[in-house]
């Protein structure tokens, strides 16, 4: 009897040494990361990856990252900014950005998530959207679209930067998001073509559609520099967990 006894003290004295760390595990935000290749002429934009990645880290979320299965729709030499000979595919540039954490964004669903982040640079628009060669008659990746448009209806928060914006102004624009992709481009107008309410912003700024749960900053859209728009980047991911608190 004096056996089982101190068995169960011991296990009473662990369970209590543990709770906290459970506690934490699940009040930790779970937050999803689209990417769209490694490279900002023809995928992500590497300094938003990376910054989202530390932000997010320092938010102690538990992040999954994701991008679709599919091949790049070009392949650019940053060194010129000229087109390279070659195929790659999203999933697997993305993953050189997530050191080999990545999941096909076809098996994320928003039950998954508590909260989704989309990351800039042109393969958003090229990979992600054909945004950048058809603006408003673009279409965005099928699976791309089911998990904005999930999560927004899950009412769970959106957080979005640079050109990724144009893809949630295209799949939620009929609901009158407000966002920001920085200043009065040529961009912003198709934005407002396809419904969405544009707010003009600096590297620094974020946009928050409380109604909406819609969170944006312009990022790389204006820059000039990593610095710049960490600041911008920090802040909207600092929204994003705060509205998905658990």
């Amino acid at each position: 009897m004096k056996k089982i006894t101190g068995m169960l003290c011991g296990l009473a004295l662990f369970l209590t040494a543990v709770a906290p760390a459970f506690a934490q595990t699940s009040n930790q935000v779970r937050v999803g990361v689209v990417f769209s290749g490694s490279g900002m002429m023809d995928g992500t934009e590497l300094s938003e990856g990376v910054l989202t990645m530390l932000f997010l880290e320092r938010g102690k979320a538990i992040v999954t990252y994701m991008a679709p299965d599919i091949p790049q729709a070009d392949v650019i030499n940053h060194a010129g900014n000229k087109p390279d000979e070659g195929k790659r595919n999203v999933l697997a540039e993305s993953a050189r950005l997530s050191r080999g954490n990545i999941r096909d964004i076809a098996s994320v669903k928003a039950a998954d998530l508590d909260a989704l982040i989309l990351t800039g640079g042109l393969g958003s628009v090229k990979n992600l959207s054909d945004f950048l060669s058809k603006g408003t008659d673009c279409t965005v990746n099928p699976d791309v679209a089911r998990l904005i448009r999930d999560m927004y209806a899950a009412k769970k928060p959106i957080g979005s930067m640079c050109l990724a914006t144009a893809n949630v102004a295209k799949v939620l624009g009929r609901h009158k998001i407000t966002v920001t992709i920085g200043g009065a481009t040529g961009f912003v107008a198709q934005l407002q073509a396809m419904g969405a309410i544009h707010v003009i912003g600096g590297a620094g700024d974020i946009v928050i559609d409380k109604n909406n749960r819609i969170v944006t900053t312009p990022a790389m859209m204006v820059g000039p520099s990593t610095a710049d728009i960490a600041v911008g980047i920090e802040k909207m991911i600092k929204q994003v967990l705060l509205m998905a608190g658990k």
